[in-house]
């Protein structure tokens, strides 16, 4: 068995999404779905509800990484749920426990999983016009190490084939 690539879609939780980037997080689930990959979040509202939703609607698999200790906090679009009862530091897990991260909109949260990922080089990518934290790194790096450019993209679309892209590219 071949194991399946899991992407982490990071941005907004309920205290800061607004109906336009749970739309562009709607449609980057369902293409989450649609390319037979894994969707990681951190369980909650927001965009991460979002993203959960679609990729139901889309028929894939929805894991949740909480930061609580009790499941019930999960959103009730997580197939999985993990309540890991470590606050923010889940923030790690779920850095890590992607192939690939998709940034949308976002604040400090988000940016805390980013840095995850950075540090321990995941391919990340940011929807452009979302706003927050993806608007802000979009077709950068976070600092002088470089250790890799964050690649702005325009759409969920573009955004799981571009991940993709450089996730099997990795593999060669």
């Amino acid at each position: 068995m071949v194991k399946k690539i899991q992407i982490l879609i990071v941005g907004n939780n309920e205290n800061g999404s607004t109906p336009e980037l749970e739309k562009v997080a709607y449609e980057t689930g369902i293409e989450v779905a649609k390319s037979e990959a894994v969707l990681i979040t951190g369980g909650l509202g927001g965009v991460m509800k979002a993203a959960c939703l679609g990729a139901k609607d889309g028929g894939g698999l929805t894991v949740g990484i909480i930061p609580q200790n009790d499941p019930s906090f999960a959103n009730e679009f997580c197939d999985i749920v993990i309540p890991s009862g470590i606050g923010l530091a889940r923030d790690f897990l779920t850095a890590l426990s992607a192939d690939g991260v998709i940034i949308i909109g976002g604040a400090t949260g988000t940016l805390s999983e980013t840095c995850a990922a950075y540090m321990h080089k995941r391919p990340i990518v940011a929807i452009k016009n979302t706003g927050g934290i993806a608007e802000r790194y979009a077709d950068k790096y976070l600092d002088h190490r470089q250790n890799v450019k964050i690649i702005g993209v325009t759409s969920p679309k573009e955004a799981v084939k571009v991940i993709f892209d450089i996730i099997n590219s990795a593999k060669k």
